[in-house]
């Protein structure tokens, strides 16, 4: 990857010509380097514009005429060029319809329904559409793949719709929902208004692309929506992940806590990675407290503080697992069949189906929803009128209900949770007439790793919400300088609760500064 700023002179001002002001555009470059999780959110965020490398080019435009040789030399059917799709793949195609099989497979194929996938994961599968075409096995245009950059780059999302995919032969349903405005078809949302390809083509002044032979198929084919919804799910996971050591820190420094439970000679006899790392952020965070120092009583904490490094740095260690496999993923050409010119092979396989990242998707809705389940218990402890602390974190308890029913909120979502995360790659259901009879589900996976993860992150919200409150109660001793700074930035939108108010307007507040 490359980055390569451009610098351009966007306005003068007329009377004071020396008062430049300038727009910067940060360009990555698509090319066969190795792309990151991070480089991948880091261009999301800061709204990185996308160009082809002359390598990328070079692969692109060499795949597309070894294909088209092939098929001007050979009598041999190649699947999905010159034959029809999944079990009629016996089907022969004759030459002059060959690019018209490719626009009926992306009609026929655009069955998607539910919720619309958001836009900043429709981006994401822009992205690793783009990058796994670029690889030049897969027998695209290169105008097609240039027509996917200027959706990237002018901000044209295309209406993908969450339910359809098998995560089989690829994401069918959504690629195809991804790539029908390429001819004019489907709709997408451009300049903040839903419009047909069509409209948008009109108004951008492109003309529709005219697919060639087994281009629909490289469109459609592939694992971009799963592997979109899993790169989001990381980023976001390891956004939560630090939040749930930020927030577990207060929380267990309103409850009185014990620091002991984090001392690294207690790691280090089980020295789990993301173990030894929770308990460090832990000693980090808490360091210089007036509260930790309060001699204590009582000499154990329960789990749900106790055990926080473990719990916390299993979800860390099962991450990492995670993205290692995702990484290789978004690096990747999965379509099928794979044009190997180097090779000069042809083969229809498998690098379509979705297993390798459904059972990851499924451990990682798992290993997040942990982080939730114990923030839950540490919210029960918070409001349970222990440790001096208030019932339910009020004054005048009785007259007031406090913070009673922000536990039952997080409890619900917690239970849903754990509904969420039976696994959905343990189911299969054969497709299109037995040929395809063994699918990952892995849609299904990403769908509910999506929930699993938003779900995470109110229940933290509801934390910090809860933790803050108590908080109050141990003045004049104060937290440390890291927990202090947290509560300090987190009353600036949300405040400490003296009698009964509307609480869901605090609740929506602690999540939004979540995302800060």
């Amino acid at each position: 990857m490359t980055l390569t700023p451009l610098t351009t002179l966007t306005s003068l001002t007329p009377k004071h010509t020396h008062n430049f002001k300038f727009k910067y555009t940060m360009i990555h470059q698509i090319s066969a380097e190795h792309l990151t999780i991070e480089r991948i959110g880091e261009i999301i965020e800061k709204g990185y514009k996308l160009e082809l490398s002359e390598d990328a080019r070079k692969r692109i435009v060499r795949c597309r005429e070894y294909l088209d040789k092939k098929i001007e030399e050979t009598e041999k059917p190649i699947y999905g060029v010159t034959t029809g799709f999944g079990s009629l793949c016996n089907v022969s195609i004759g030459n002059d319809q060959l690019s018209q099989l490719q626009i009926n497979l992306m009609m026929s194929h655009a069955c998607g329904t539910g919720d619309r996938v958001p836009n900043d994961i429709v981006k994401i599968m822009l992205l690793l559409k783009i990058q796994s075409l670029s690889y030049g096995y897969s027998g695209c245009k290169l105008d097609t793949v240039e027509r996917l950059v200027d959706f990237f780059n002018n901000d044209v999302y295309p209406i993908v719709y969450m339910q359809g995919s098998l995560g089989a032969s690829g994401d069918l349903v959504p690629l195809a929902h991804l790539c029908l405005p390429l001819v004019g078809l489907g709709d997408v949302e451009y300049k903040g208004k839903v419009m047909t390809g069509a409209e948008m083509l009109k108004e951008n002044g492109w003309e529709p692309i005219q697919l060639g032979s087994k281009e629909g198929l490289a469109l459609l084919n592939g694992t971009q929506n799963m592997s979109s919804f899993a790169v989001w799910a990381l980023l976001q996971g390891e956004r939560l992940s630090k939040w749930a050591d930020k927030i577990a820190a207060m929380s267990l420094d309103a409850y009185y806590g014990l620091v002991s439970p984090f001392t690294d000679a207690v790691h280090q006899v089980r020295p789990h990675k993301g173990q030894i790392q929770t308990a460090a952020n832990m000693r980090q965070l808490l360091e210089g407290s007036e509260i930790i120092e309060k001699p204590k009583s009582y000499v154990q904490d329960p789990y749900s503080f106790r055990c926080i490094p473990q719990v916390h740095g299993a979800a860390k260690d099962s991450m990492a697992y995670v993205k290692s496999v995702i990484d290789t993923e978004i690096n990747s050409a999965t379509d099928n069949p794979t044009v190997c010119p180097d090779e000069d092979l042809i083969i229809s396989a498998g690098n379509f189906h979705g297993e390798p990242i459904a059972l990851p998707m499924d451990f990682l809705a798992m290993a997040l929803s942990e982080l939730a389940n114990i923030s839950e218990r540490r919210i029960y402890k918070l409001v349970s009128g222990t440790r001096d602390l208030p019932s339910f974190l009020v004054a005048t308890p009785g007259v007031n209900s406090g913070f009673m029913i922000t536990q039952y909120t997080a409890a619900s979502i917690v239970s849903l949770n754990k509904n969420l995360c039976s696994p959905a790659s343990v189911d299969s259901i054969p497709s299109s007439q037995g040929q395809e009879d063994h699918v990952s589900m892995g849609a299904n996976a990403a769908i509910k790793l999506y929930k699993v993860v938003l779900n995470v992150e109110r229940v933290l919200a509801i934390e910090l919400f809860n933790a803050a409150q108590a908080l109050e109660f141990r003045r004049p001793l104060k937290s440390s300088p890291a927990v202090e700074k947290l509560f300090e930035d987190y009353r600036k939108v949300v405040p400490f609760i003296v009698n009964d108010e509307v609480m869901y307007p605090h609740i929506q507040h602690s999540i939004e500064f979540l995302r800060k």
